[in-house]
């Protein structure tokens, strides 16, 4: 009896019990979430000019992701495309524009997961790639191993041929303010950046597949090689057909103890949760072991949530057939 359990829980449909099959049947064909970080994110905390540049680019990613999934595109494509727009912008802490290290440069880390066959690929302390996420994505596709390091990363976004880039590409004069004045004051990553910085992507595609993309340059002042939850699979990043996508931001030490992206996703498939409620829940349990940050969800039928205990979120997301929503502040719909 217990085996014909045990087997009639896995085989389960992939929409939880908790969608109706009334709210399958007019799911959107595909959607997209994307996010650039959470942390204190109030209204008097940004100038107009810094609120008007983020939201613009948070609509670049999502016009880059969703021109994709329009078109039948995979959504491992979308979610890369989303990414790559935010590395190439100064306002998110990764790519260009990342945070330095106590020693003033850059490390990178990243990661990619495919839903539909939970393939993976991730790189943590890259120097010179400039889309870190497409170096994660070689991984996945082009190596026998799912995470890779250092110089060792580097290396073989060489012999990939990557677009490669120097320091002065990624950093920026605010950033080094940033260090000079986390160093000064004895100041904590948070204290001087005021959120957690790092983009992410969650992808639902015409075909009913799932995919989630993270980039970071972690924390200011980081040390011995410190890193963080979004290159780690099953933390900051991950996706699964059977239950969901995700992405997540935040203080990474506590989102990797939690192991948030696939305990969202391990509450939708065998809790049946809504991607909403899971998302609250894990969120929830990050702040009681003392962590905040955020994260976006994806659901096998197109379902968004995001879920976030921070003041605010850099936050997008458009489904087929609507239009695109940006939000920075909490009290935005």
């Amino acid at each position: 009896m217990r085996r014909l359990l045990l087997a009639a829980l896995l085989t389960a449909p992939l929409v939880p019990a908790c969608i109706s099959s009334a709210a399958a049947q007019t799911a959107p064909r595909w959607s997209l979430a994307i996010h650039g970080g959470a942390g204190v994110i109030e209204r008097d905390k940004l100038t107009p000019e810094q609120d008007k540049a983020i939201r613009a680019a948070l609509a670049r990613a999502l016009e880059a992701g969703s021109a994709i999934l329009a078109k039948g595109g995979a959504a491992l494509d979308a979610v890369e495309a989303a990414i790559k727009v935010l590395e190439d912008d100064p306002h998110f802490n990764a790519g260009r524009g990342a945070v330095l290290t106590w020693d003033g440069h850059n490390e990178l880390d990243a990661a990619i997961m495919d839903g539909r066959t939970r393939a993976a690929g991730a790189v943590a302390g890259v120097t010179a790639t400039r889309h870190p996420v497409s170096l994660a994505r070689a991984v996945m596709e082009k190596s026998d191993h799912v995470f890779l390091s250092g110089a060792g990363a580097d290396a073989f976004s060489r012999v990939q041929k990557l677009e490669q880039a120097g320091p002065e590409w990624f950093a920026t004069p605010e950033r080094r303010r940033q260090l000079e004045t986390l160093k000064a004051n004895k100041l904590s990553a948070i204290d001087v950046d005021r959120k957690y910085g790092t983009v992410g992507a969650v992808a639902r595609d015409a075909s009913g597949h799932l995919a989630a993309a993270t980039s970071t340059g972690g924390i200011t002042g980081k040390r011995w090689g410190r890193i963080g939850d979004a290159p780690v699979i099953g933390a900051g990043t991950y996706a699964d057909d059977r239950a969901c996508a995700v992405s997540a931001t935040g203080a990474g030490e506590y989102f990797i103890r939690e192991g948030v992206a696939h305990e969202i996703c391990a509450r939708i498939r065998f809790a049946r949760e809504a991607p909403q409620v899971a998302a609250d829940r894990v969120m929830d349990e990050v702040k009681a072991l003392g962590g905040d940050g955020g994260v976006i969800v994806n659901s096998p039928d197109g379902t968004i949530a995001w879920s976030y205990n921070t003041p605010g979120m850099y936050r997008g997301r458009i489904s087929a057939g609507g239009k695109p929503v940006v939000a920075i502040y909490r009290d935005e719909p």
